[in-house]
């Protein structure tokens, strides 16, 4: 029986060495194409690799360098990054640390000689003071953010030049190979990976930071609609419809991009100016703009909350502040839309649109206030249940929260378009004055109690605008100074 096994397992290695086969194929076809500049990175990798290959090719070279030019194959497998920020972090920290440490190295070499017999303690006691302080240096935050790997090296290198040259001789030649060929490898890595289809790590935030508020847009788009109509579902209904409105769980890549923006934003500052980025672009500014992105992403987080408890019918309360909540969600998500698409196109937001979407979420937010003032007298008189539209409530607080965020997003956009100097693009159509403005238009939407009033010597007269009641008061003279009757016009 285990013969049999053993037989059918060789049997169908070749079949499930086959698929395996076409599985890496795949996978490494989806990767190409859903970033290609990852093809030109392996190239340009094995390009350097071949260039510093020629130390050792040719024999001139292998001749004055000798076995050191192993150091220029390991600096290029070591410093070459994916973008170009980080490649550049790296090749610099790496030279600069490699010539101080190297030089240091000798120095530390040549005093201990005067010890005499006590030189071993005077270097050893040189290697434990400056890779003891090395090491601690590299715990101080803005050092571990810039300059951690450069630490790394001088430790490194001082050592390896203090300890290695107690038993050679010749130390100022070998200081000067390493060196040398060190160098080399950096400076090829730079070269190509600036000239050759450079990758910027500041393109990469400037797209990742711009990716996160369109996201938060979609999410806000389509939460109001979504939401109020949830309650309607049954619970199959609302599985399917959590799984295929992907919206609603694409908000939580946001929560987790801090990490990936400060890299970005740490190899940014190492590169040079390109295309719309100047050399002191501050980069800093979409830090600030990604932590205010995840705060509101927060407040996401508590309102899909919702979406996984149990439906229930809508109430009537849920049905009054269904157009306020709609209303706040879509006018905060153009506004995030607005200033998305300021940053991707480098120009500076147009304030009349953004500031008209957040005029108009807090229009709404002021009309939600109206209708729970209303909602207070009937808790009292009708006792209604407050455990009915507690959730209701604070869905529609959350969303007040948001917009607060959404405002300071949109300030911290306007400080990037300042100080990065984005482009000013002027208003093609201008805004139409009040005067031209239709009369629809200039009437406030929000739901306002009706009140009708007689007036000594007057009339009282109501006006129903678009479904909305609104009580005007105007004064007409009567003759004799009889009191007239209501009049009711709808418009």
């Amino acid at each position: 029986m285990e013969k049999t096994n053993v037989i059918a397992h060789f049997m169908g290695f070749p079949g499930k060495l086959k698929d395996k086969v076409m599985e890496i194929i795949k996978k490494t076809m989806k990767i190409g194409k859903d970033d290609p500049r990852k093809i030109w990175h392996a190239a340009k990798v094995g390009l350097a690799l071949t260039l510093v290959s020629l130390f050792y090719y040719f024999r001139p070279l292998y001749d004055g360098f000798g076995q050191s030019a192993i150091w220029a194959v390991l600096t290029v497998v070591v410093v070459f990054e994916f973008t170009a920020g980080a490649t550049l972090s790296k090749c610099l920290n790496r030279g600069f640390a490699t010539l101080l440490a190297g030089a240091l190295g000798v120095g530390a070499k040549y005093f201990a000689d005067l010890f005499g017999k006590g030189e071993p303690i005077v270097l050893g006691f040189l290697v434990f003071t400056l890779g003891a302080v090395g090491t601690f240096t590299r715990f101080f935050p803005h050092m571990k953010r810039k300059y951690d790997y450069g630490i790394l090296i001088f430790v490194l290198t001082f050592s390896l030049v203090t300890v290695s040259g107690y038993r050679v001789d010749e130390i100022l030649e070998l200081a000067h190979q390493r060196l040398t060929t060190i160098l080399v490898g950096a400076a090829t890595c730079m070269i190509i990976s600036l000239v050759v289809c450079p990758v910027w790590a500041g393109e990469d935030l400037h797209k990742l930071v711009c990716g996160n508020l369109d996201k938060l847009a979609s999410f806000l788009e389509g939460f109001g609609s979504e939401y109020f109509s949830f309650s309607e579902m049954d619970e199959e209904s609302e599985k399917a419809s959590i799984k295929d409105k992907g919206f609603l769980q694409a908000y939580k890549t946001v929560l987790n991009s801090k990490a990936i923006e400060e890299s970005l934003a740490n190899f940014a500052w190492w590169e040079p100016g390109h295309g719309s980025f100047r050399l002191r672009h501050p980069w800093k500014q979409y830090l600030k703009i990604g932590v205010l992105a995840r705060e509101c992403a927060c407040h996401f987080q508590a309102l899909t909350s919702y979406f996984n408890s149990n439906p229930q019918a809508p109430t009537e309360f849920h049905k009054r502040i269904e157009e306020a909540c709609t209303r706040m969600s879509l006018e905060s998500s153009k506004a995030l839309k607005e200033l998305a698409s300021s940053i991707k196109t480098i120009t500076q937001p147009s304030s009349s649109a953004a500031e008209t979407h957040l005029q108009n979420s807090r229009i709404a937010i002021d009309d939600f206030k109206a209708i729970l003032a209303t909602t207070k007298t009937s808790l009292l008189s009708n006792k209604l249940d407050l455990l009915e539209i507690f959730p209701a409530i604070t869905v529609a607080s959350i969303l007040i929260d948001v917009i607060n965020c959404v405002d300071k997003i949109s300030a911290a956009v306007e400080e990037l378009s300042v100080k990065a100097h984005f482009k000013k693009v002027k208003n093609k159509e201008s805004s139409p004055s009040p005067e031209k403005q239709p009369q629809q238009q200039l009437l406030h939407r929000g739901i306002v109690k009706p009140v009708v009033e007689d007036i000594e010597d007057g009339d009282s007269v109501v006006i129903e605008i678009c479904g909305a009641t609104m009580a005007a008061v105007a004064e007409v003279n009567s003759p004799g100074g009889k009191k007239g009757e209501a009049q009711k016009e709808c418009v």
